[in-house]
């Protein structure tokens, strides 16, 4: 079963040494990434490729909708990795345009489990309902919910008390919100880059 996947994977790793001998080698003795990516678990949203680069480079954490709840230990057992081992130098919460999470989110249909998952995501769109209302076309709606829901959770980061024991401690670190956009492949900057506690407020 799956025979094409295993073809496939033979091909890649073929590819790989083919370029540079050692590679595997090194990804094995080693993982020193400096970035955290936190990012939807969408299958169109490949993490590495998107911004170039190699296994090893990127340490990632994806869950549906890009979330970054408090309450959610997975999550916050990555974050603490992250900061605490790796000392990744940056980390990236990365919605899309087109996330069929945010849609779902505010549809209002019922979907079970995810429905309580996505509640945050609500929350948002309640505070946000006269900005959001204010957009005639649905998609631009969409879209502009996507990023509000990534600049919350850029605060949700941010506020979590491993990133503020680093910056206490003079550790290097920033926290990013990035939208990428199927339609081009490019990630649109939203310019809420935090790199110290004061900074948090200006959020939202």
């Amino acid at each position: 079963m799956l025979d094409h996947l295993k073809t496939n994977n033979r091909a890649w790793a073929a590819r790989k040494i083919a370029a540079d001998a050692r590679f595997f080698q090194r990804l094995e003795n080693q993982q020193a990434p400096e970035y955290l990516w936190i990012g939807c678990s969408d299958s169109r949203v490949p993490a590495n490729e998107i911004v170039g680069l190699d296994p090893g480079e990127l340490f990632v954490h994806r869950n549906v909708a890009n979330l970054a709840p408090p309450q959610d230990s997975n999550y916050l057992s990555v974050l603490q990795f992250a900061i605490d081992v790796l000392r990744v130098k940056h980390i990236l919460v990365v919605g899309h345009y087109g996330c069929g999470g945010i849609a779902a989110a505010v549809d209002g249909k019922r979907r079970g489990l995810v429905d309580h998952w996505l509640h945050p995501i609500r929350e948002v769109a309640h505070e946000q309902r006269a900005a959001l209302d204010a957009l005639g076309d649905p998609k631009a709606r969409l879209d502009r919910l996507c990023e509000l829901n990534v600049i919350r959770q850029v605060r949700n980061v941010a506020s979590d008390i491993f990133v503020q024991e680093a910056w206490a401690r003079g550790q290097d670190l920033s926290v990013h919100g990035w939208v990428y956009s199927l339609s081009n492949g490019l990630v649109n900057d939203l310019a809420v880059t935090t790199s110290r506690l004061e900074e948090i407020e200006r959020l939202g």
